[in-house]
């Protein structure tokens, strides 16, 4: 006979098609027995929330009903050592119903009953000379007010003892609530492996392959030569060309994963971001200079964790800093909240709608960030993370966007409908609720600003180990790294298919579990609040698509690297650049 947990499983399939019990727009459960794979653990490490932070308005109900359905999405996710945690809020709501029922309700109705009497003047030594309300009281009659009192003062202690335990239980459920990741989008393929949903310029990746030469921009054919002399890797174009990218000084300044750009490479760099965010802004986003310091509950409620699922340092986290705040945001004591550098506009930017209530009218609220990122990943030292694409500290262009939460109809259709995401039709994106729109909208300027760039690269559908905590979806898109596929590195090892390709920009729909933990809500005709549902993605990653411009724009007879056409204007009108512009 199967387990009371494994009762709330089922297969792949049966998450496509079951509703009960399940917030729209998500269909499915947990696994079958026939298909238990462990996965890796992950480690979290959650901050003590300080007393400002925006209250969290965590769904505990739909966890304690659904405790395989959370179990299973963790494991799913990758974070295996969370999967426990709906069976254990269970168990402590069980704690807290008997201390509330039992104990909890003695005490408050022994206290109610002794505030009553005195109240009326029971016991020997009224002056009033009432009678109780209650006839049967007659024992308490022989009793003096000081020794009524003494037992209520006496019963006040011992009900805070309780009401502290009562405390403590629904703390650890919040904190265990607080930790467990976003349900799982049923368009997500489940364990660690993505869907290739389409490409981008793949006749340029049909010739980076052949290593023929092209006209407009000529490549070098050697493929022994990628990782050496005048080769198409990045790091090696850059020693050829004096430096463009100076590593060397960025290490002997900062340490290893900074760097500086210098010459053609920095003012590409400008290009960029202008050409990024202009493109944004002709899709309706609105430019929004954030500040690069942010509290770090605010980076927590927004799902990004100090620790990865290795239990590796992600996040910088900055000393004391009282200086000036003049209170606000501060605790009674005056002190600043810890802050860490954001490792991503989206942690600032959600954070502007923290604790607030907004109008239905001012919405969808869609926003792009330029700011620098700072990124810990005090992961190993190899091959993986030479160059440009893995740094300590880089720019990006980022886009945001709050939007109204589904309706019970648009719920549905989204479950039901088909989201046409592929990059060869990301011009025909079907959205069916407010978020989806705007994650359409994200998903084709991603396309289009690639497609610009005249950069080969491909749309994946990320499974659901690489989801994060805060995404219910996912997709990425990837361009092909010549130098990455010489070393034989993939960021899905699993296959052929997926080497040499590196990630250029990623796209989530979050529903609203960064709302719930930042407060962020929508008050409606009604006066009914309920959470808003948000949206994030890249609009342009520096480094790695500098990377990856100058590996698949190099040409090895010129020594120079080809410019694309929508980034010229920036570029003194160059259509080629090398040492010197």
């Amino acid at each position: 006979m199967r387990s009371p947990a494994a009762s709330f499983r089922a297969c792949s399939r049966c998450r496509r098609s079951l509703r009960v019990f399940l917030p729209e727009p998500f269909k499915r459960a947990p696994l079958c027995p026939l298909r238990g794979q462990q996965r890796r653990a992950n480690t979290t490490s959650s901050q003590a929330r300080p007393p400002t932070a925006p209250k969290a308005y965590l769904d505990i109900k739909h966890i304690r009903q659904n405790p395989g359905l959370y179990e299973q999405n963790c494991i799913d996710r990758n974070y295996a050592t969370l999967s426990q945690y709906p069976w254990r809020i269970i168990k402590l709501h069980e704690q807290w119903l008997n201390m509330q029922r039992g104990e909890g309700r003695r005490l408050r109705e022994r206290s109610n009953k002794i505030r009553r009497l005195l109240k009326l003047g029971t016991g020997r030594g009224r002056t009033n000379g009432q009678n109780t309300e209650d006839a049967s009281a007659g024992e308490e009659e022989a009793r003096t007010r000081e020794e009524l009192l003494q037992e209520a003062k006496a019963l006040k202690v011992e009900l805070a003892r309780v009401e502290e335990l009562e405390k403590g239980i629904q703390d650890e459920i919040g904190r265990l609530a607080w930790e467990l990741p976003n349900l799982t989008s049923g368009h997500t393929p489940l364990g660690e492996t993505p869907t290739v949903l389409g490409h981008i310029n793949e006749q340029l990746g049909t010739k980076l392959r052949q290593q023929e030469t092209l006209s407009s921009p000529s490549f070098s054919a050697d493929p022994s030569t990628l990782l050496g002399g005048t080769s198409r890797s990045h790091t090696a174009i850059s020693a050829h060309l004096n430096n463009v990218l100076d590593f060397p000084a960025g290490a002997r300044t900062s340490g290893w994963g900074f760097y500086f750009l210098r010459s053609a490479a920095a003012l590409l760099e400008q290009a960029l971001i202008q050409y990024a965010l202009q493109e944004a802004m002709a899709r309706g986003f609105v430019p929004v200079s954030p500040p690069s310091l942010v509290y770090a509950h605010i980076a927590e409620a927004s799902g990004f964790r100090p620790r990865d699922q290795s239990g590796e340092t992600q996040i910088y986290s900055v000393g004391d800093v009282d200086g000036g705040n003049n209170g606000e945001g501060g605790g009674s004591s005056g002190k600043t909240p810890p802050l860490v550098l954001a490792g991503t506009a989206e942690i600032p930017l959600a954070g502007m709608l923290a604790g607030q209530t907004v109008r239905p009218e001012s919405l969808p609220l869609k926003m792009v960030g330029v700011s620098r990122c700072y990124r810990a990943e005090a992961g190993a030292r190899g091959a993986e993370t030479k160059g440009l694409y893995r740094v300590h500290e880089f720019t990006k262009v980022e886009l945001f966007g709050w939007a109204m939460p589904p309706t019970a109809d648009e719920s549905s259709a989204s479950a039901d409908g088909n989201f046409d995401t592929s990059a060869s039709r990301s011009s025909s994106i079907q959205a069916q609720t407010p978020a989806e729109a705007i994650f359409a909208d994200i998903l084709s300027l991603q396309s289009h600003i690639l497609t610009s760039l005249n950069l080969h690269a491909r749309l994946l559908e990320l499974p659901s180990a690489d989801l994060g905590a805060s995404a219910t979806r996912k997709l990425d898109h990837e361009a092909y790294f010549p130098s990455r596929a010489a070393a034989g590195l993939s960021t899905f090892p699993s296959s052929q298919e997926h080497l040499g390709w590196g990630e250029l920009t990623s796209a989530s729909l979050c529903t609203d579990y960064q709302a719930r933990r930042l407060g962020a809500r929508v008050k409606l005709a009604d006066g009914s609040l309920v959470f808003l549902h948000s949206v994030n993605g890249t609009a342009c990653a520096v480094p790695r698509v500098l990377a990856a411009l100058i590996e698949q724009g190099w040409d090895a007879d010129r020594g120079m690297i080809w410019v694309p056409e929508c980034l010229r204007v920036w570029m003194r009108g160059r259509e080629w650049v090398g040492e010197h512009l």
